[in-house]
């Protein structure tokens, strides 16, 4: 029956007694269970899971609950079950996951409220009391109302890509419909993200592609790094052209015809860039979100767990519900149609990179969470360790020397010659252009392309 209990568990603790004089021990643990997604506790069960068995059952029982409720605030939803195990009384309390956050336990002279990380029980950090606060009063972070006034700032960008998406004009009552902004005028947090101007500090992308399979210096290892504020549109174009120009599309030469072979599918990455925009939680203060490239995959890290559920890791990713931290940006990002409402987000991540020439099961993308952070890994589906890898670098290294050589203003003739490439033409089309494009250097004379003073200097 333990073993039954233990394995339907979301999270399980065990006392090997009840604890009346400082039941604190046990009571963070109800805390922590109402604050996220429910939990059990066994009383009469050690922490090895050896059967010990309680003595005076009702008693105990009762104890349970009255402490409970002078102890926990609000109260959450409990529920007290007798069993016998092996001959011996024990009691299971399940404690239902919570609607009114945050729960605290409330004695001794402390208010604290308490969370699962892992299998301990821990203080709440502040950053998800404030997020616990928000749920319980059924509010999100980007519905609150700032007061900051629409009319200081500009949304050309959110304008632009709103008429080029869905072919419709983003009119002047669209930003109080879709919860941009009060009646009075006034940003919500959202609007503040969707802004032209940075507002929201924590609105940010590094994006760093390393030099092999590890993270190293970003002086030392990094064949190049990037980051990115502002606008919610232009972090997400903007983390897609950096994946984009940091990988790489091969080709396989059939009889007729060939078959492209990009690293990553495109619709996965932006559907993990989407991902990693709406679900994050915006009020961790000094966060922002990580894009880091290896030769032989993408982790893009978010900042903020599942906003409700156990850990992805431990989920069924094709029966995941959708709940949306952020639900104001994610239902505009949906009529702009980046994202799709029904939370299937993670499933096309898996379908298209299925599509993939060349893909396996080995190759399939993962999905890991914590309390504090949501994190996407994407396969290259081209990384071949003892083929292909060392000429990539050999490149790459190369490349990566060429910028460091442009961290003074240098001439085409001097770029060419540093790199030993004899062949203008071939120079300009295969180093200099997609140098240009990717926005890795950029020229000293942009108005004067072709001035015979032109230099080019590391962006």
């Amino acid at each position: 029956m333990v073993r039954q209990i233990i394995a339907e568990a979301t999270d399980c603790d065990f006392k090997v007694a009840l604890e009346t004089k400082k039941p604190k021990s046990w009571l963070k643990s109800v805390s922590a269970f109402a604050n996220g997604i429910g939990g059990i506790l066994i009383f009469g069960v050690a922490d090895n899971k050896e059967i010990v068995g309680l003595e005076n059952i009702k008693g105990d029982a009762e104890k349970i609950s009255r402490l409970i409720k002078e102890r926990i605030t609000p109260l959450p939803q409990f529920v007290l079950t007798p069993i016998m195990e092996q001959g011996k009384n024990l009691l299971v309390l399940s404690v239902a996951a919570g609607r009114t956050t945050p729960y605290y336990y409330k004695a001794d002279g402390i208010t604290e409220a308490y969370i699962r990380i892992g299998n301990e029980t821990v203080v709440t950090p502040d950053y998800i009391l404030n997020e616990l606060i928000l749920k319980g009063t059924n509010r999100s972070f980007d519905a609150l109302v700032s007061d900051i006034s629409k009319e200081e700032y500009s949304f050309t960008l959110l304008e632009a890509t709103y008429r080029e998406r869905t072919g419709i004009q983003f009119a002047a009552k669209d930003y109080v419909s879709f919860g941009l902004a009060d009646k009075n005028g006034l940003l919500t947090n959202a609007g503040k993200l969707l802004a032209d101007q940075h507002i929201v500090f924590n609105s940010r992308i590094f994006c760093t592609r390393w030099n092999g399979t590890e993270k190293g210096s970003i002086f030392d290892d990094a064949l190049d790094d990037k980051e990115y504020e502002g606008n919610l549109i232009y972090l997400l174009q903007s983390g897609c052209d950096f994946v984009r120009n940091n990988s790489k599309v091969r080709f396989v030469k059939e009889a007729r015809y060939r078959i492209d072979k990009p690293d990553y599918a495109e619709r996965a990455v932006t559907e993990a860039i989407v991902n990693a925009l709406i679900h994050r939680d915006y009020i961790v203060l000094g966060s922002e979100i990580h894009i880091d490239m290896y030769d032989d995959r993408i982790e893009i890290q978010s900042p903020g767990g599942m906003f409700e559920g156990m850990p992805v890791q431990e989920c069924d990713i094709e029966a995941i519900g959708s709940v949306r931290r952020n639900p104001v940006i994610a239902d505009l990002f949906h009529r702009m149609k980046y994202m799709e409402r029904r939370g299937s987000g993670l499933k096309k991540i898996l379908s298209e990179t299925e599509k993939l020439p060349g893909y396996t099961p080995g190759l399939r993308p993962e999905f890991f969470s914590t309390s504090s952070d949501f994190r996407v890994i994407l396969k290259n589906v081209n990384f071949n360790l003892h083929t292909c890898t060392a000429q990539d670098r050999a490149q790459d290294e190369r490349i990566a020397n060429l910028l460091g050589f442009c961290s003074e203003a240098r001439t085409r003739q001097e770029m060419q010659e540093f790199i030993g490439i004899t062949s203008r033409e071939h120079f300009r089309k295969t180093i200099l252009k997609p140098l240009l494009e990717s926005g890795k250097i950029k020229m000293t004379l942009p108005n004067k392309p072709n001035s015979k003073n032109q230099k080019y200097i590391k962006a």
